[in-house]
């Protein structure tokens, strides 16, 4: 949607300009008939979306345990159903139960605060990744964010092979649903997120991280600088992390390259 505006400037000049809007809606994801969560999302490839939103939360240890989704427009927003089966339906029917009794302020709770420091899987032993592939991938990128550029307002979340040669990408208002998007993308493709590295236009916050590593990355790029607890988390699992890449430099926080 674009809208005519009245542009404002310090010399006292105005202009007349037109702006498109980044597209944001509640994306309701249903597993298995129950009602799991409701994310404000751009509403495009709501089926990545819910792929690799379940695999990160753990209801699923592959693509292959995500079936049947459908996608459906209603007034109020989107609704994703999709099919689980494999261990992850025993975790969607707790964390179904457990929801009624939580408070609404999200991380309450002793249960909850245990949640997010639970252990991330080791990152499995990789090859580094040379500062240049990095670069080469970010020049990339320039070309491959059609939302972005439309728009000024959306993340993007890419996977590189060691080269830098950019393999997908996708975008979303929200930088955490642009790498569910990315990670569900490769995972119904067939292809692993390592070798190769994740980039991301973000903050480099915990849930990145957690995400990248659960999602099978083995090294994560991030154009911004990282949380204390994003570094803490990295520096466990054994991801390689580097931060605040721009085109003439880039800061490698933690090699765990073999």
């Amino acid at each position: 949607m674009s809208t005519p505006l009245t542009e404002f400037r310090p010399n006292g000049t105005q202009a007349a300009v037109t702006r498109t809007w980044v597209p944001e809606a509640p994306v309701a994801l249903e597993f298995n008939g129950l009602s799991y969560a409701v994310m404000m999302a751009s509403p495009a490839e709501l089926d990545d979306f819910a792929t690799g939103f379940a695999l990160c939360e753990g209801l699923a240890a592959d693509a292959a345990e995500i079936s049947d989704i459908a996608i459906a427009e209603v007034p109020e927003g989107w609704i994703v159903r999709a099919h689980l089966s494999g261990l992850g339906v025993d975790k969607l029917t707790e964390r179904v139960r457990t929801r009624v009794a939580e408070s609404s302020c999200g991380l309450c709770g002793m249960d909850n605060l245990k949640e997010v420091a639970r252990p991330l899987p080791s990152v499995a032993a990789h090859a580094a990744i040379e500062p240049a592939a990095i670069f080469t991938a970010l020049d990339a990128l320039r070309t491959r964010q059609p939302l972005g550029e439309r728009t000024g307002a959306a993340h993007a979340a890419l996977w590189a092979d060691g080269n830098g040669i950019i393999g997908c990408v996708r975008e979303d208002v929200g930088r955490h649903n642009a790498m569910d998007k990315l990670i569900g993308a490769m995972a119904r493709a067939g292809r692993p997120l390592a070798p190769g590295f994740v980039l991301s236009t973000a903050r480099c916050s915990y849930e990145i991280v957690e995400k990248a590593v659960r999602g099978g990355a083995s090294t994560l790029v991030t154009v911004s600088l990282p949380t204390s607890l994003a570094v803490e988390r990295a520096r466990a699992a054994g991801l390689s992390l580097w931060v605040l890449a721009r085109d003439d430099s880039v800061l490698r926080v933690n090699d765990a390259s073999a």
